[in-house]
């Protein structure tokens, strides 16, 4: 049994045997439940909700890419110039049949850039998810309703969006049909366990304010308890008096002060108390559950799940690279290269090797240097990779099983290599979205695609498979650590 519920049973029985115990008692064991309750939230639920939310991320975005390649939505050309700092939901109003494409791509793409603010720069903690920022993360979740995701939904986002993502899976082919269905089945999902989570947090959070409020304002050197409890208007009184000594900026919230009082005076304060501790009670995790959280094996395929969400974007990149590179080979029209062109295709000769030197920059040390490419063996690999990447992504291939097979130090050493060349791709491809649009003839340099959105979405990607393998070696590493000390995690 947990400590937090040995501590709530010792609590409960000693308040049954006591119904009329010492109010300043209940104040200090409800301090003391709400902190045993916080750090339950920061060291476990908000974590599994920030998770949540990359679950859902990863959905969106590769549902967003999917619409763009499909052109069914236009995405925003300001994406890249918009600073977010703070969650704002995208409008959710009419808009008319025509302005679907655009509305429908600017607020999804809105959408993307906050849930991407969120999972990588958003501080998950009981301190700063207070209600009103609770409110702001409903919201958010409010502006496409995943677990009810049809044409016919009242929302007008969540219609248009359903009837596009309708639309585009007509022609598609059974791999992206599958892609698409697993990517609105996880969001789903997501959302779903989100919304409990988040329903949990505004609960505790009414509690939390009243511990704050009985451990900040009762504490004041000023603040007289036993005048306080001669009746709730005292209380009040003595509460107002207090309160910004105690609590600084907070507002002051009627009803849940009201609630406290009622805890303190009224005739049936020994059962409210009772209600109180109980809602505060942290639930212990069975056993199945522990198992399956120290499921090391699992914790490092995380990161690979991670890199399945790489394939969209990896396509889209081959795609733009690919006419980029028919651009500049069109400027080469001579009779000569038409004469070879003509005996390469009547002899069936392989196409020549193409190099590119390109220049290559270390974000590191900010070095640069040139570097020579051989442009189709590495749009070849990088296509291998991402089919790869997608099996990667689906527990049920046979890539997966074989990867999952292995023992955790070579699955790791698989991770590392990839994540490796992950990172040499991504300055390989700014270094060539850089060429393509300085060696384009001027009639052609805006028939250039530039890559960089999707070399942040690649990079964001990468990032986070890297802080799941950085979790896995440290978890590792300190499991190790206990054991040389003789302290395991049974019993």
């Amino acid at each position: 049994m947990c400590h937090s519920s040995i501590f709530f049973l010792h609590n409960l029985l000693q308040y049954s045997d006591n119904k009329d115990m010492a109010d300043s008692s209940f104040s200090q064991a409800v301090i003391d439940a709400v902190e045993a309750k916080t750090e339950w939230y920061d060291k476990e639920e908000l974590p599994n909700l920030l998770e949540q939310y990359r679950l859902l991320h990863t959905c969106v975005k590769n549902i967003f890419e999917f619409l763009v390649k499909k052109s069914l939505i236009t995405p925003d050309p300001y994406k890249l110039d918009k600073k977010i700092s703070d969650i704002k939901a995208p409008e959710n109003s009419n808009y008319t049949e025509n302005e679907r494409a655009l509305t429908i791509g600017m607020r999804f793409s809105d959408y993307e850039s906050t849930l991407d603010f969120l999972c990588n720069y958003y501080k998950f903690s009981v301190s700063n998810l207070v209600l009103p920022n609770i409110k702001k993360l409903v919201d958010l979740n409010a502006a496409f309703v995943w677990n009810q995701f049809t044409p016919n939904s009242v929302k007008p986002n969540t219609r248009g969006l359903a009837e596009l993502v309708l639309r585009a899976r007509q022609n598609a082919d059974a791999l992206t049909q599958s892609m698409v269905t697993d990517s609105l089945s996880k969001a789903s999902r997501a959302l779903t366990e989100i919304t409990r989570i988040l329903k949990g947090l505004a609960d505790f959070q009414k509690e939390y304010y009243k511990g704050q409020v009985r451990k900040n304002v009762f504490s004041q050197a000023g603040f007289d308890a036993n005048k306080a409890l001669q009746s709730p208007a005292e209380e009040m009184a003595q509460i107002k008096k207090h309160f910004t000594a105690g609590m600084g900026k907070t507002p002051f919230y009627n009803d849940l002060v009201d609630e406290l009082i009622r805890e303190d005076t009224a005739p049936n304060k020994a059962d409210l108390q009772q209600a109180v501790l109980a809602k505060l009670n942290v639930e212990s995790h069975d056993a199945d559950k522990k198992k399956k959280e120290v499921d090391t094996k699992d914790m490092i395929m995380g990161a690979l799940r991670v890199l399945g969400a790489l394939p969209p974007q990896l396509e889209a990149v081959l795609q733009k690279v690919q006419e980029n590179h028919d651009i500049l080979e069109s400027e080469h029209n001579s009779l000569g290269d038409k004469i070879k062109r003509l005996i390469q295709k009547a002899f069936n000769l392989p196409e020549k090797p193409l190099f590119y030197n390109i220049l290559i920059s270390d974000a590191s040390t900010e070095a640069k240097r040139r570097e020579r490419i051989n442009f189709q063996q590495f749009t070849t690999e990088l296509a291998t990779r991402s089919r790869r990447y997608a099996s990667c992504a689906d527990k049920g291939s046979q890539v997966y099983a074989n990867i999952a097979a292995q023992k955790e130090e070579k699955i790791l050493e698989f991770v590392t290599n990839q994540l490796a060349e992950c990172n040499k791709t991504l300055k390989i491809l700014a270094g060539l979205d850089d060429f393509f649009k300085q060696a384009a003839a001027p009639e052609n340099k805006s028939k250039i695609k530039g890559v960089k959105m999707e070399i942040t979405s690649i990079k964001n990607c990468v990032v986070k498979a890297n802080q799941v393998r950085a979790e896995y070696a440290a978890y590792v590493e300190e499991e190790a650590q206990m054991r040389k000390l003789g302290i395991t995690n049974e019993g």
